[in-house]
């Protein structure tokens, strides 16, 4: 005897359209001044804006990669992705946090190349164009900070990293400007390299943990596994697994050990219910057993606390 509970629609739920018009336009206007920074930094010879503008070539190719997880997203379940889509934005919050590990080594190795042999900086450009940096990140970090998918989350991480750089680059300008001392410049790219990796490594261990398939950070497997137990009907719980069906939502199976069969649809309401509303898991297939499982599996007994609630175990 099996049943499943899918009190849910599969289907994806659409991100928002003024989240995904909010991610056109950061493209539009990250791509128009990655080139002016390029062009800017190349003449006033400053890492931190060569630096700054690399980062900004990722931020497109970021931007980029999580509209196309978007549209990936919204696309419905089908006989060969039987649960849609919707881990492509898990997917792109992944290759974005390496591209971004590959920036921050970019910049270390060229600041210490810079360090060993500085080079003349032009300081009132620097100041000019990190000024203009500053307002184009803010717009789009402001754009962009109304996502909540790990995808927003990826593409805001890149444009306020790209904000801190845009702010080294200014003080660097000044500090060339007032005491013209050159080593400013890749020093504070060094640090701007240090902000990148601590929120890329936050970013890429949120990722990894989805794409694994581990249990939630909000939730703790044994207080789950303990809960079910206390649902009457319920002896134990064996080959629980929770898991990331997206970012944002939970999914959950298991084997409940009953002692009547009879009583299984009042006890899988009950399961369902408390999943839901304690927890927050609407995916659940639960499935019934009266039988001790095989050795090997990992056995949640009922605990005395659920002995005593559970009048079916007496």
């Amino acid at each position: 005897m099996h049943r499943h509970s899918h009190s849910h629609d599969h289907a994806p739920a659409l991100p928002a359209r003024d989240e995904r018009r909010a991610f056109g336009v950061a493209l539009v206007l990250t791509a128009l001044f990655a080139i002016v920074e390029a062009a800017g930094g190349w003449w006033a010879g400053s890492l931190a804006l060569l630096s700054d503008a690399g980062h900004m070539v990722t931020d497109v190719a970021a931007l980029s990669i999580a509209l196309i997880a978007q549209r990936l997203a919204r696309r419905p379940p089908s006989d060969r992705a039987s649960y849609g889509y919707a881990r492509a934005e898990v997917l792109a919050a992944f290759i974005n946090a390496l591209i971004m590990l590959g920036v921050v080594f970019w910049i270390t190795v060229e600041a210490v190349r810079r360090l060993l042999a500085p080079a003349p900086v032009a300081g009132g450009v620097v100041i000019l164009v990190a000024l203009a940096g500053l307002a184009v990140n803010l717009l789009c970090a402001r754009l962009l900070s109304r996502g909540k998918s790990l995808n927003s989350r990826a593409a805001l991480l890149h444009v306020l990293s790209d904000l801190a750089a845009s702010f080294a680059a200014l003080s660097a300008g000044v500090v060339v400007i007032v005491t013209g001392w050159l080593p400013i410049d890749p020093i504070l790219s060094l640090f701007v390299a240090v902000l990148i990796l601590r929120s890329t490594w936050l970013l890429l261990k949120a990722s990894t943990q989805v794409l694994m398939e581990g249990v939630p950070a909000h939730l703790s497997y044994d207080e789950i596994g303990s809960a079910l137990t206390r649902v009457p009907g319920v002896s134990a719980v064996h080959d629980l697994h929770i898991w990331h069906m997206t970012s944002e939502r939970a999914a959950l199976s298991a084997h409940l050990l009953i002692r009547n069969p009879a009583e299984w649809p009042q006890t899988l309401a009950a399961a369902q219910r408390l999943l839901a509303e304690r927890f927050g898991i609407d995916h659940v297939t639960l499935q019934p057993d009266w039988r001790t499982p095989v050795p090997g599996k990992r056995i949640i007994p009922v605990t005395p606390v659920a002995a005593e609630n559970n009048p079916n175990l007496h």
